[in-house]
């Protein structure tokens, strides 16, 4: 057999394929040995041209996003999103498989790895050829991973039909394979894409509700509400005295800012607060420190949220606005309640004088604030009940539930 080198017939490249033959074929990444996924023979081939253990699976190259349908039930919005994003590129994304796809692509399993490669001529291949490719990497089993169309003659001239020379792949390294067929998520293969850019976009597809109101205004049973629609719900004064705790960088931080409020590695809260609470500009630069490591946690905890399969989630500040964390919420709720009723609340809850319970409201934001800010206000003066009934009734029309 004579091995075709193409360089700009692609409709014989598409040609060969339909008919089942094989035609090693270039990506962003390495060339792939390609031939119709759709075609036992032609995947027995590719198996046997490699050298490949048939019970490794192989994944299927297609033209676009709209493939997901044909070829996988199933499929969660959020690998939609990841398709979104990162088609045509390095991404491999594992799903359950439909009827459709052969036993053989599986290796006799339930799913089967999708990707749409980022290179031009093959991208024209897929569209011509009108069916996915097989494509696993153009080398013998065990061989180094072909970047170039002269490599890929070296291992295969005389054993396919054609090579569609499209030049030096520009990536060099394999596809980063994440398994999507059941949460949580796993990355199966490191490769060219970052797993953490990975998570990162799937966190950019969680919807987050802020929460905000003064205490014993009823907060708690708004977030409560929330857990039962599926939210992980994020309370940022306990990450903000977590990361006081346990994190070293802003520990430091503060240290730099604050001379004497870290003892020993760690914070003294009374000499820090003494310095703060007495001076406006150094509480601004504390505020500026802290805040920044609380919304780098929040977005660490979305990122494993999403990597679950988690698509909501509820974010609880006081300080929605002005720490900065609402901009991670695509909408925020303010609750609100009579002042005669959070003290009454309070001084129930928390046992303390009626004194000091107004003095902790006094020190609170009006409920204007909120007013202003919000793009939703919950008011709570009724029962526990009657509230939560409201936040069911608010939450089903902002979520679509």
């Amino acid at each position: 057999m004579e091995t075709r080198l193409i360089t700009t017939d692609i409709s014989a490249a598409a040609e060969i394929i339909r008919g089942g033959g094989l035609v090693a074929v270039p990506t962003e990444t390495v060339y792939g040995l390609a031939g119709n996924g759709l075609d036992e023979r032609a995947v027995r081939e590719i198996y046997e041209v490699k050298g490949r253990p048939a019970v490794k699976p192989l994944s299927l190259m297609v033209a676009d996003e709209g493939a997901m349908d044909k070829y996988c039930a199933d499929v969660p919005a959020q690998a939609r999103r990841l398709a979104e994003r990162f088609w045509p590129g390095p991404l491999t994304i594992v799903l359950k498989a439909r009827g459709v796809v052969p036993d053989i692509v599986r290796a006799g399993g339930a799913t089967v790895g999708l990707r749409c490669p980022d290179h031009p001529l093959t991208l024209e291949a897929l569209r011509l050829a009108g069916v996915p490719f097989a494509a696993p990497s153009a080398n013998p089993s065990g061989a180094e991973s072909p970047k170039t169309a002269e490599k890929v003659m070296e291992y295969f001239s005389g054993k396919i039909p054609a090579v569609i020379d499209g030049g030096e792949c520009g990536i060099g390294r394999e596809s980063t394979i994440i398994d999507m067929s059941a949460a949580p998520y796993r990355i199966l293969r490191t490769g060219a894409l970052d797993a953490d850019v990975i998570a990162d976009a799937l966190a950019g597809g969680v919807r987050i509700v802020g929460i905000t109101g003064g205490t014993g205004s009823g907060k708690t049973t708004a977030l409560d509400v929330l857990r039962g629609f599926g939210a992980m719900v994020v309370d940022c004064d306990v990450v903000y005295h977590e990361l006081l705790r346990e994190n070293s960088g802003m520990i430091a931080e503060i240290g730099r800012h604050f001379p004497g409020a870290v003892v020993d590695g760690a914070v003294d809260t009374k000499a820090l607060g003494a310095t703060v609470f007495a001076d406006e500009q150094a509480l601004r630069e504390l505020n500026a420190v802290t805040h920044k490591y609380v919304n780098l946690e929040i977005r660490r905890r979305l990122r494993e949220w999403a990597m679950t399969g988690g698509t909501l989630a509820a974010l609880d500040a006081i300080e929605l606005f002005s720490s900065g964390a609402a901009r991670h919420c695509f909408t925020t709720v303010g609750v609100v309640a009579d002042r005669d009723i959070r003290l009454a609340r309070i001084r129930k809850r928390d046992g303390i004088s009626q004194e000091y319970a107004m003095m902790r409201v006094n020190a609170q934001r009006p409920d204007e604030y909120y007013y202003e800010r919000c793009d939703h206000i919950l008011k709570n003066n009724g029962t526990r009940e009657e509230f939560s009934a409201d936040c069911r009734k608010l939450f089903t029309e902002v979520l679509g539930k």
